[in-house]
Formats: structure tokens, sequence, C-alpha cells
């Protein structure tokens, strides 16, 4: 890391601090004057939220504006939308459209969703259905899309559709911002068994976008996408500290235990710490990816570091109630009320029994298990791909569900 960059960050972020004190300054206008300085995305461009600088110097602005008792942004809040869709944005938006969606996300005073997987093209993304049809300036969309996180209270979505049908199914794709506040955009909540409904149906009935509010070149949207997913994958605050997170709650809850020596409980143990290793291998990939991606180089660490998060975490999760005991069974009071807060997700993690119910998903979102095994065969590997029948068959003839 460049000592000239950290001087230049260190500097900017005293200057923020003493310009607006977190205890004496309005969220909002905090975050406002945060993406201002260029704190917010430290590594985009100057007036754009950045300040040029590497991306590994966010963690140190982060921890510093945390310990300041600053508020949390948009990137944590709703980090969908404030992460891999602004790293969209900024990279094939135009500028008005920057100058609309970049600052916003990042104070959270605009929420976000990302449209991509629907009822038929899950781990198929490629196949996906909902068509927008050009009519002169704007394109009309119709399609339904499914699990998309948080649609039911954002107001703006990144948007993958069919524009091309009679081109190969990677071929004929365009990526959008839509407007979720518009007549024809249906939300239908998805309840989980953990109680919450952040998962939605979206149904798209006529919804008409402007050509400007356009993402890359028209019939290019699958490439847009793949920038957008590889953010997602690496769509963290921070990286952890050795300790923090999920494994902490363990190790609370093994020192709250009154059974101690037991072979039982130095069973659980034994358990517990194989556990914490794991969780340290994975914070170490974690921190390795982020090293990468701040020198410009993206590669498929992403991939491995989603599958590492998913296999690790589900299996600590799976795991994780039997520390306390009978009590690990419990559910926290109020579970089963309807979720649609902002921050649900993290009162779901401060729980080890709501982080066991909910760990199914971890191999769903953001890519499944199997997509990511899939993608480090292929790019990491070198193995042969998988068959695939309809490779350079127009999107029109192939067959769907």
């Amino acid at each position: 890391m460049d000592d000239g960059y950290s001087a230049l960050v260190e500097k900017v972020v005293d200057q923020l601090l003493e310009d607006h004190p977190p205890g004496d300054t309005d969220p909002v206008t905090f975050l406002r004057a945060q993406f201002d300085a260029g704190l917010a995305y430290v590594w985009f461009p100057p007036g754009e939220g950045g300040l040029g600088v590497p991306s590994d110097l966010q963690a140190m602005v982060d921890e510093r504006l945390s310990q300041a008792g600053a508020p949390p942004s948009g990137r944590v809040t709703n980090a969908i939308a404030a992460g891999q869709g602004a790293a969209s944005i900024l990279a094939y938006g135009s500028e008005a459209l920057r100058r609309r969606c970049l600052r916003p996300l990042f104070t959270a005073e605009m929420m976000g969703c990302q449209l991509y997987s629907e009822p038929g093209s899950g781990s198929d993304l490629a196949s996906l259905a909902t068509r927008a049809v050009r009519d002169g300036d704007e394109w009309v969309v119709n399609g339904q899309k499914v699990w998309t996180s948080g649609a039911h209270r954002a107001d703006v979505a990144i948007l993958l559709a069919r524009t091309d049908p009679d081109a190969p199914k990677h071929a004929g794709l365009t990526q959008f911002v839509l407007n979720m506040r518009q007549p024809g955009v249906e939300v239908r909540p998805l309840r989980q068994m953990s109680g919450g409904a952040e998962f939605n149906e979206v149904f798209l009935t006529d919804v008409r976008i402007p050509d400007s509010d356009r993402l890359g070149e028209v019939n290019d949207g699958w490439s847009v996408s793949q920038h957008t997913l590889v953010y997602e994958r690496y769509n963290m605050p921070r990286v952890p500290r050795r300790g923090e997170g999920a494994i902490s709650l363990a190790v609370d809850a093994w020192k709250q235990r009154p059974d101690q020596t037991s072979p039982a409980a130095l069973a659980i143990k034994a358990e517990l710490m194989r556990h914490w290793v794991d969780m340290e291998i994975v914070r170490l990939l974690q921190m390795r990816a982020a090293a990468l991606r701040a020198s410009g180089t993206s590669g498929p660490e992403g991939s491995l570091g989603k599958l590492a998060v998913s296999v690790v975490g589900r299996r600590f999760a799976e795991w994780a109630a039997a520390v306390s005991g009978p009590e690990g069974v419990l559910l926290e009071e109020g579970y089963d009320s309807y979720v649609d807060e902002p921050g649900a997700m993290r009162r779901m993690a401060s729980s080890l029994a709501m982080l066991c119910v909910g760990s199914p998903g971890t191999s769903i979102a953001g890519g499944t298990d199997q997509i990511q095994r899939n993608i480090i065969g292929d790019r990491v590997l070198g193995l042969p791909r998988e068959p695939a029948v309809d490779r350079g068959v127009p999107w029109s003839q192939t067959l769907r569900n």
C-alpha cells in the first residue's frame, strides 16, 4: 500500500470528522458529506464518491468512521444497490445517471434491488425470458422476476432483460436501471421460514424505461451483468477481524455453558475450534481477494470466496445451535413477524438459532454453489466445460420450462 495514499485518506477523514462531528450531525447530512469528500468508495474517481486510491483503504475509512460514531451508509443498509449496483452504474451508466444515483444510493436516500433471477432462469441466468422491446427512445418491459432481495422497499433496480430473442441466449440481453415506483411494477413478498420476507416476486407489465437509463450497449447485457456479479461476490463492507462475526456468537455461547469439562462438552469444544479455523481461512481468502481487487484484478476469487462463505457458513450455522444446548433450538421472540425493515438480515444474524434457520439460503443467494464450482472448474482448474446443447442456438429456438 502506498503511504502517500494512506496519508491522503487519513487527512480527508480527519477533515470530514472535524467539519461534521457525527454526534452533532444529521445522519443523511454526514453521509452526503462523506460522499462529497470521496470517502464513500475511495477507489471511485474524484467527484463520484471516491479519491481514485486503492480500494483496500476503504476498510481503514470505515473503521475510523465507525469508531467516531458515524452512521452506517447504504453499503451496509442496502448493500446490493450501494455495492454492485453503484459499481455497475459507475462503469456503464451515463453521466446523468451517475449523478442521479450514486450519491443517494450511498446515503440510502435511494433504495435499490437487482432484478436478475426468474422462475425458469435461476442458475441458467442467460436463459431469462423477461422482454424489453424498443419503442422510440424508450423500452417496454414485460416479464417476471423472483428471489429479489429488498424489492419491496426499492426505488430503483438493476434489470437484465432480453432485447433480441433471435440471438443466442448470452448475446441478446441488455441491462437497465428501472424505476420501481412506476405503474406496471408489482412486488409480492415471499415469506421465509426465518419469519422474514426480504425476498420477493416482481411482475413487470408494460413498464417503460428511457433508453438513457440503459447500462452498456444494446445486447451487451451479459458482459455488464458479469461485472455486476463479480462485485456481488466481493460485496462486503469490510473484511472482519479475526474472531469477529458469527463465530464470536458461538465462542460467547461456549463461555456461558455451565458444563465445559464433560466428554460431551469437550467434543463440542473440539468442533468449535474446527469451525473457528475454517472461518479464519475464509477470512484470509477474503483478504486475498480484496488485495487482488485493489490491484485491479478480479479473476475467479469472487467465486472462490463466495463458495467458501457459503459452504463454511452453512456447516457452521447447522452445528452452532448445539453449543447452546437445549436453548439453541429456540428462536428469538417475534421471529415470525413480517420483516421488511432495513437491517432485518443483520438482526437475524445476531442469533445462533436464526443463523441456523437462514443457512440454506447462503447456497443460493448470489449464485448457487454449483454455479460457483462450474466457474472455478472452468476458469481456475481449466476443466472441460459442461455440454450445452443450446450453445450458439437462437434463444427463440431453445427449449424452456
